[in-house]
């Protein structure tokens, strides 16, 4: 008590109120912008690591890259907008979201590259020239390519420069299982010069890739595959694949999970014939965005490990997936595959679905949901 008096003395009752009321926010307790998601509780993860949402508000977030600036950029599947997120701060919450983009055709892929931002859509890839500099009135977009197939069906890409300086840009199958041998565009991965010529196959027999990254050291491609529908709910299963050189081809749709032949297509074939899945990952898992660590936010032994989102399944009698996986190599190989994240499915019911991952410049980790329209934010702290 005199400690009071001695700080109000004789101030009118308002200005207890106003102290009153700054006291949590100058303890940083009840400030609104940090309001914790109460779901969020559920989300479990190895000791030490925290969540909390960077971006709300963000409807139908999928692929992110980030700009030399620092604006987030993230791509929408269904929506037709692309976004750009600025943290004016640097407190990491974002303090405006701009959309840029309306009205694109399935525009998932984004991709940054000297200035200028990359956006994959169903059947072509623009660039923004300057972005950064024109968030609220982007220049007009350059169109780089648009030679790839029209069919919706697997149509939306993820998209990412690679150390040969080119862009990789993934053609899924256009159906749940059939063959194309005609077209050698479906059921790949292509990369082309960040001008747009070039264009080429650099791996096939890919039903449909939406995450792929390089190791760090190697600098050699690994990717997901979701695996086809309609063999059961455990087979076949989703794919964690590696391929260092050109020209390999995956299996698909003769053979999926580097052991099960289809049985439609699959006839006189030989799983023997195709690269088999550096790890299988689990049937309807729904394998999508995917990164290597490279940070130092992380414990050390975190380093080049493979964080995985697993967008869930939607066609299981028991759902799987919803939540953030790890991988573990030794060399090329994975030795261990397990849990980082999860929580967004509850007793049969999910309230988020993980999509795609970015790695920020303090070692923290982006982890964009288009299902609860939100972009998370993991972070480490002993």
């Amino acid at each position: 008590m005199k400690n009071f008096k001695a700080i109000m003395g004789n101030r009118p009752i308002l200005h207890l109120a106003i102290i009153l009321l700054s006291l949590p926010l100058l303890n940083g307790v009840c400030n609104p912008a940090r309001h914790q998601d109460p779901r969020l509780q559920d989300i479990v993860m190895p000791a030490g690591f925290h969540i909390e949402i960077f971006a709300e508000g963000v409807k139908n977030a999928r692929q992110m890259c980030q700009g030399e600036q620092g604006t987030i950029f993230v791509g929408t599947r269904n929506k037709g907008d692309v976004y750009a997120i600025r943290d004016a701060n640097g407190d990491f919450h974002a303090d405006s979201v701009i959309t840029i983009a309306r009205g694109l055709n399935m525009p998932n892929g984004v991709a940054f590259k000297d200035g200028s931002l990359y956006v994959a859509e169903l059947s072509r890839v623009s660039r923004y020239d300057q972005i950064e500099d024109h968030l609220s009135h982007p220049l007009a977009p350059v169109v780089v390519n648009a030679s790839f197939p029209t069919e919706e069906h697997h149509g939306w890409k993820y998209i990412a420069f690679g150390p040969d300086g080119k862009l990789y840009v993934p053609v899924g199958a256009p159906c749940n299982i059939c063959d194309h041998p005609e077209d050698e565009r479906y059921a790949s991965i292509m990369r082309m010069n960040a001008d747009g010529t070039g264009l080429e196959v650099y791996a096939k027999g890919i039903r449909n890739s939406v995450g792929f990254a390089w190791h760090p050291d190697t600098k050699e491609l690994w990717f997901t595959d979701n695996g086809r529908d309609w063999l059961g709910d455990d087979a076949p299963s989703d794919e964690l694949n590696y391929a260092p050189v050109p020209g390999m081809h995956f299996g698909y749709p003769y053979c999926h999970a580097g052991s099960i032949l289809d049985p439609e297509f699959g006839k006189g074939k030989s799983c023997d014939s195709y690269t088999d899945p550096a790890r299988n990952l689990g049937a309807h898992v729904a394998a999508l965005g995917m990164l290597f660590y490279t940070g130092t936010m992380f414990p050390p032994e975190y380093r080049n490990r493979i964080l995985i989102c697993e967008h869930g399944s939607w066609n299981r009698q028991i759902p799987d997936g919803y939540r953030v996986m790890m991988a573990t190599l030794e060399g090329n190989k994975v030795t261990d595959y397990k849990p980082f994240a999860q929580g967004w499915l509850k007793a049969s019911n999910a309230w988020g679905r993980p999509v795609a991952l970015l790695q920020l410049p303090d070692g923290s980790v982006l982890v964009s949901d288009d299902f609860a329209d939100l972009i998370y934010r993991i972070s480490y702290k002993a």
